[in-house]
């Protein structure tokens, strides 16, 4: 190796991965393992991070942490810090949807959207800080979404207003805790083929729409997430916060 590529190691690194249990979280989680970190896994599913952390290996673990309760994220952090002693790199990545129009939209599926891809983002990402404060500085990588910069393709109201906020969140939390070495950045995909979006990859019309909507002719695959979540995680970007980084094959940009 170089010094161009040492730059996206993560050797000694401690990152935690939330909603880690499976898709784009249980890709990076082996991403980061296989840059050199010590991944955690956490997911409100435990038997789900259980089985993602052996799946990845590399020493991997799994802590059952429910990003809507704060209690359980003051915990579980607290827990992450008592055995690992910091935290360099948090990938805020757990999330939730309901499809569906907003006259049709009730009031416990807004609550639950807002509630995880949110307040959630916010709790995690707030524990998370606290800790790398302790250490010297760190990095927190969000996951928005293209949902959060546009309009939208479909009615998905509160996935949308709550990726909108995750956007500005990390522009704010970046301000914030920049004078603490805190790096605060987002990624923003489009559609990605995990079992989050299942229901609508099942329909070929509907990939067909979504893939002639993109200037590279296809939707995203759960790989093309790895590049740049590890570079908004490593010393590569350390010139680098408050930035949504759009991994949507050119969707916004059509």
């Amino acid at each position: 190796m170089n010094e161009t590529t040492d730059r996206f190691r993560l050797d000694g690194d401690v990152v935690v991965v939330t909603g880690g249990g499976s898709g784009i979280g249980k890709t990076l989680a082996a991403a980061y393992a296989g840059v050199g970190a010590t991944v955690i896994i956490t997911d409100a599913n435990e038997e789900a991070a259980e089985s993602a952390a052996a799946e990845v290996g590399h020493g991997a673990t799994a802590v059952a942490i429910d990003v809507t309760n704060e209690a359980s994220v003051t915990d579980g952090f607290a827990r992450i810090a008592d055995e690992h002693g910091k935290l360099d790199v948090l990938f805020n990545n757990a999330g939730v949807n309901r499809r569906v129009k907003t006259t049709e939209l009730t009031m416990a599926d807004w609550q639950l959207v807002i509630a995880v891809n949110m307040t959630g983002s916010m709790l995690a990402a707030r524990a998370a800080a606290a800790i790398m404060f302790t250490g010297g500085g760190g990095r927190i990588v969000n996951t928005a979404s293209a949902l959060g910069l546009s309009g939208g393709w479909y009615p998905n109201l509160a996935y949308q207003a709550a990726k909108g906020a995750v956007v500005n969140m990390t522009r704010s939390l970046a301000v914030e805790w920049g004078p603490q070495n805190v790096r605060v950045n987002a990624i923003a995909p489009s559609l990605v083929r995990t079992p989050f979006i299942k229901a609508l990859t099942d329909q070929p019309d509907q990939v067909k729409f979504f893939e002639g909507l993109s200037p590279l002719g296809r939707i995203g695959d759960v790989e093309d997430m790895i590049g740049p979540v590890i570079f908004l995680s490593s010393r590569a970007s350390d010139f680098v916060t408050g930035h949504i980084l759009l991994v949507d094959g050119g969707l916004m940009a059509s």
